[in-house]
């Protein structure tokens, strides 16, 4: 399955992504300690990995063996079940329905026989002083049904366990696959490490859990999938987590329907190899949330994979001192509903990330979407960032180039690509930034802000292309910047003096038709606007006040009311004066590759009535 090395998965940027891809064995750029990989689909990925088990859960309830739990008097009506004081062995496959309480007991299951363990837990109420209430050492497979209407708790005290020790290390613990089903509830407690644990896989399909644990909340090894349940779950470590790392196909984590509720010191879901998120309700906070402090050596993020996270379904909601959704390979969104805020960026991967649907909202981070490949072919990405709104960086080069003079310094490696889909940018840095190319042909991009002359709406250290879709940005005019000039779609680039926040700007054609209005919640000074209506070689002007009208996209609307206007630029379609630059020409970014700090443009002169002069002398267009 994991065949594509991470340095080939760099160049593996496609607006729809493949399956089952490999580098040759003679690639010298691939780097055989960690690999990557890409899908499309949260399906395929379930199919490419270890599939989950699947346990009966259903029996017939006259074979079921009644095990009445009480301090020093538990007693069993049937064979399969042995008491030893307060210890109930479970010795053979069956159903066993427990009640009653244990102050410091344990249920053992040692099965030995093939065959499904099925423990039904119908008001039982479990603490043990020295391991785990319930441990599943040996058998086939285990069933913990919760009983219709049934109040359940398990909890385990503090003691002391070497690291290195192989006793159980959660208060629900399982050596053998395990399933947690039924329509009761059940209160796990984990005061010396996980809440629940499984050695090999757990699949949560019904209840509802409610996980307090001093580290991780629920754990499969193997995998962890939840296709149903309400499972809440407070951590000092790992809300979910899968830490399988020795199997490519295993250590997945997979929500696919029900409702998780996640408070965690920690990671919210913790993946060694995939996050899958195809269905249900998550709610996850981390680490605090996005306001508060993360200490260097703490990991608190959102959805975290090592090797991928894809999105196909569900509404997820994440509050994260850390990245929201972080992926050390790939990361792919294909529907449902996200919604962000983050101490650190929105989202993250080290390698490509992909937007092909879905509704993806970022309302709070440092960075909103940071790859070295970031290709949107659908959906609707709405952002918020106080540094950069999209940023093609990161990763490590693989160019074996000698060294270009700083201004020349850019990587192939590095794109952004938008082929479709709706993009809105709220940056307090560059709003669309590649430290490589930028491609556009399709779909609608609006930038607004930044408002500093440190930072452009746009900034591309390699060639900015456009050849279909709407880009409308506008923000600081220091740095300002527009695609290339001979780019097939035409693009215009104003420059003028700083108008207030809450201003509307208008383009218009020479003859006054109005081909884009936008209402501006910052201080702006430069436009570019690019689209299909935008003619090389003609003249457009560019207005502000009035109100915006008509029909908005990403909320920028294709008319508007002039009334009251004053023009602040004159330019022209597809041309650019020396106050202007199109993406190739601008030097490297501080912090990207090239790190040289770019001086600032100068403001634009003032004419004689005192307001920036409309002339091609200062109104750029690309």
């Amino acid at each position: 399955m994991r065949t594509i090395t991470r340095s080939l998965a760099r160049l593996l940027v496609l607006g729809g992504l493949v399956a089952g891809c490999s580098a040759g064995a003679n690639d010298d750029s691939a780097s055989p300690a960690q690999t990557v990989v890409v899908t499309q689909t949260v399906q395929e990925a379930l199919a490419a990995n270890l599939q989950a088990h699947e346990s009966e859960t259903e029996w017939d309830t006259a074979t079921e063996v009644m095990i009445d739990l009480a301090d020093g008097a538990t007693s069993t009506s049937g064979t399969g079940g042995v008491v030893d004081g307060d210890t109930v062995t479970i010795t053979q496959p069956g159903t066993y329905r427990l009640s009653g309480t244990l102050s410091d007991g344990q249920v053992v299951v040692r099965s030995t026989v093939e065959g499904t363990v099925r423990l039904v837990l119908d008001g039982a109420d479990i603490t043990s002083s020295t391991t785990a209430p319930i441990a599943i050492e040996e058998a086939t497979d285990a069933v913990v049904v919760l009983a219709e209407n049934s109040t359940n708790s398990l909890a385990d005290t503090a003691r002391t366990v070497a690291d290195d020790s192989d006793e159980p290390d959660g208060a629900l613990f399982s050596r053998a696959d395990l399933t947690l089903t039924g329509t009761g509830s059940l209160s796990v407690t984990g005061v010396v490490n996980d809440g629940i644990a499984a050695n090999d896989g757990l699949v949560i399909e019904s209840g509802t859990l409610e996980v307090n644990a001093v580290d991780d909340g629920i754990r499969g090894k193997d995998y962890l999938v939840v296709t149903g349940g309400n499972v809440t779950v407070t951590a000092g470590g790992d809300g979910l987590k899968s830490d399988e790392d020795e199997d490519a196909t295993a250590g997945y984590v997979a929500v696919l329907d029900g409702t998780v509720t996640i408070d965690a010191g920690a990671d919210g879901l913790d993946a060694a190899t995939d996050v899958l998120v195809g269905g249900g309700v998550l709610d996850i906070t981390t680490g605090g949330g996005a306001e508060m402090p993360l200490a260097a050596d703490v990991s608190a993020k959102g959805l975290k994979a090592n090797v991928a996270v894809v999105v196909g379904g569900g509404t997820t909601v994440v509050d994260a001192a850390d990245d929201a959704v972080h992926s050390d390979g790939a990361i792919t969104f294909t529907d449902g509903e996200l919604s962000l805020a983050s101490g650190d960026d929105g989202v993250h991967a080290e390698e490509s990330l992909v937007v092909a649907g879905g509704s993806l909202t970022v309302v709070d981070s440092y960075e909103a979407l940071e790859a070295v490949s970031i290709t949107v072919s659908g959906g609707d990405v709405s952002l918020v960032a106080t540094d950069d709104g999209i940023n093609a960086a990161g990763g490590e080069p693989t160019t074996t180039d000698l060294p270009k003079e700083p201004a020349q310094e850019t990587s192939g490696q590095y794109s952004v690509t938008v082929t479709g889909g709706t993009v809105t940018i709220d940056a307090g840095g560059d709003g669309l930034d590649s430290n490589g190319t930028v491609d556009m042909s399709g779909g609608t991009v609006v930038v607004s802000g930044p408002t500093d002359n440190g930072n452009g709406p746009l900034d591309a250290q390699g060639a900015f292309t456009i050849d279909g879709g709407v880009l409308f940005a506008a923000g600081s005019s220091g740095m300002a910047v527009a695609p290339e000039t001979d780019s097939p779609q035409a693009s215009i680039l104003a420059t003028f003096d700083q108008q207030p926040a809450g201003s509307v700007v208008a383009v218009t054609t020479a003859d006054g038709q109005v081909v884009a209005s936008f209402e501006s919640t910052k201080e702006f000074s430069s436009v570019v606007l690019s689209s299909s209506e935008i003619v090389a070689g003609e003249t457009y002007e560019v207005h502000v006040g009035g109100s915006v009208a008509g029909t908005a996209t990403a909320s920028l609307y294709d008319d508007g009311d002039l009334t009251g206007t004053t023009v602040v630029a004159t330019v022209t379609g597809g041309e650019y004066a020396a106050s202007g630059m199109s993406g190739g020409d601008m030097p490297g970014r501080p912090g990207g590759p090239g790190g040289d700090v770019r001086e600032p443009m100068p403001a634009p002169a003032d004419g004689p009535d005192g307001t920036a002069e409309g002339t091609d002398a200062d109104a750029a267009s690309a």
